[in-house]
């Protein structure tokens, strides 16, 4: 497991606290599998051409794939794990001035929960195999969702 985190505070950073209390649970579901080792390794954004990663589903939730197909679109749900829960403001690379966390798509934040939206090149008895994820390997799974309009069925 990795266990490198997001630990520098850029000049023009403010910390806070670190949240003090739980009010809700999240039950991981799985793992995410990428070539990706550590947060530096990391694309900004996952591209629909980048490379092929592994979602692992654990097994007791795995009857829960029925249904999803090679070509469709997925929104994937990660905890970002190594991230940190105390900036509110930061200083990301490439832009003139600080920001504050909820005016960005950082993973540093009080519930690092990230989103991308994912092709499916193959679902497996285990999981799927998808493009155009942005996490370090070993990633949390949260959840699967279709990307579907706003007409479809829920």
């Amino acid at each position: 497991m990795q266990t490198t985190t997001w630990s520098a505070t850029r000049p023009g950073e403010i910390e806070g606290g670190k949240p003090d209390r739980a009010d809700a649970a999240i039950t991981f579901i799985g793992r995410i599998r990428t070539p990706f080792a550590t947060p530096s390794d990391c694309p900004h954004r996952g591209k629909p051409d980048g490379p092929v990663c592994r979602i692992e589903v654990d097994e007791p939730w795995r009857p829960a794939l029925h249904g999803i197909e090679a070509g469709s679109t997925m929104q994937v749900l990660y905890w970002m794990h190594l991230a940190r829960r105390d900036l509110l403001v930061q200083a990301p690379k490439g832009r003139p001035a600080p920001l504050g966390t909820f005016a960005l798509r950082s993973p540093n934040r009080p519930n690092p929960i990230a989103s991308s939206e994912v092709v499916v090149v193959e679902v497996t008895a285990e999981g799927v195999l998808v493009r155009g994820l942005d996490c370090v390997d070993g990633t949390p799974l949260v959840d699967l969702k279709p990307v579907r309009g706003v007409t479809d069925v829920p």
